[in-house]
């Protein structure tokens, strides 16, 4: 068993409906302390520790990117490979190489840990690109031109940021004839969960990873990044069995259970004690009124108690 589910398995034990004993009343489940059917790969095609390289192919022309955009995208990979600093590929060049969808884009999304976004800044002002830094929290710019790569190390809302445990996968692609690293799966997903707004929403490119990428994905390593947000899990399982009836067992039943049970004990909870609207982790634009005018707490600092009012 893999070190992060032997973890995983001594950290929660869980109630699984699936597992009910022959003899126990309905409702009434042996416990069990690991994912009874998940198997995560600890290798791929190409041997251990890694996976088969996939071929990328350039993203058709998009209206926002200039003409040398890829003749940019090509050197930029190729100064990152060089530089022998940590990164992974994601964004749509990530998704495209998964899934076979050949969509536009305007820009490459490049993956770090925090402490190695100066690097690679530093490295190409070095270099004569324009270096930017458009919010120290999650994102920085390498521009030259018209044409810019991001380079990202959180998330806009500072829940998701890239550590060592994103680069323990090797799942190789080439674009532009150069050998990257693609960002896992299981990690590419953890990356889209939170993204709802209103002008965008990577709820689809979720699905379609879960659907051409099943085997690579580590449902428990998933699991242990969204336990604090396993509601938002469970809404895009849904969705996905929504989308994808015939092909629902791409999610193992286990995780689809244990998802379950936990919203069955929620519902028997009480009703928490304080005004929260945790919207403003998918959208903090398209929920702003909600902390602004409407009473409720944001997802720091102090909010106002219920009152007998709203619990009904």
């Amino acid at each position: 068993m893999p070190a992060i589910e032997r973890a995983y398995a001594s950290r929660m034990q869980r109630w699984s409906p699936s597992l009910a004993e022959p003899g126990r009343p309905r409702g009434c489940f042996r416990r069990v302390t690991s994912p009874p059917d998940h198997n995560p790969p600890t290798s791929g095609p190409s041997g251990e520790g890694g996976y088969s390289t996939i071929p990328g192919s350039p993203p058709p022309p998009h209206a926002g990117a200039p003409a040398e955009a890829d003749l940019f995208y090509a050197e930029s990979l190729r100064i990152l490979k060089d530089s022998g600093i940590p990164f992974l590929v994601a964004g749509t060049f990530a998704v495209n190489c998964y899934t076979g969808i050949n969509r536009a884009t305007k820009d490459l999304d490049i993956f770090c840990k925090a402490g190695d976004f100066p690097r690679i800044l530093l490295h190409f002002q070095e270099r004569g690109f324009e270096p930017e830094i458009e919010d120290e929290r999650w994102i920085a710019k390498v521009k030259r031109g018209g044409c810019f790569f991001d380079v990202i190390f959180s998330s806009g809302v500072a829940v998701v940021p890239i550590s060592d445990a994103w680069f323990q996968e090797s799942h190789p692609a080439t674009y532009y004839g150069i050998e990257v690293r693609l960002t896992p799966p299981t990690e590419l997903i953890w990356s889209k969960a939170l993204l709802q707004l209103r002008h965008r929403y990577d709820g689809a490119d979720v699905a379609h990873l879960i659907l051409k990428q099943a085997d690579r994905i580590d449902w428990t390593r998933l699991l242990d990044h969204m336990e604090q947000y396993w509601e938002v899990l469970l809404i895009h399982v849904l969705n996905f069995r929504f989308i994808y009836p015939s092909e629902r067992d791409n999610v193992p039943r286990w995780l689809y259970d244990e998802l379950l049970r936990r919203a069955r004990e929620h519902a028997d909870l009480p009703i928490p004690l304080t005004k929260v609207c945790r919207g403003r982790l998918f959208s903090p634009v398209d929920y702003e009124i909600d902390v602004r005018q409407w009473g409720f707490a944001d997802l720091i600092g102090a909010g106002r108690a219920v009152d007998s009012g709203d619990a009904t």
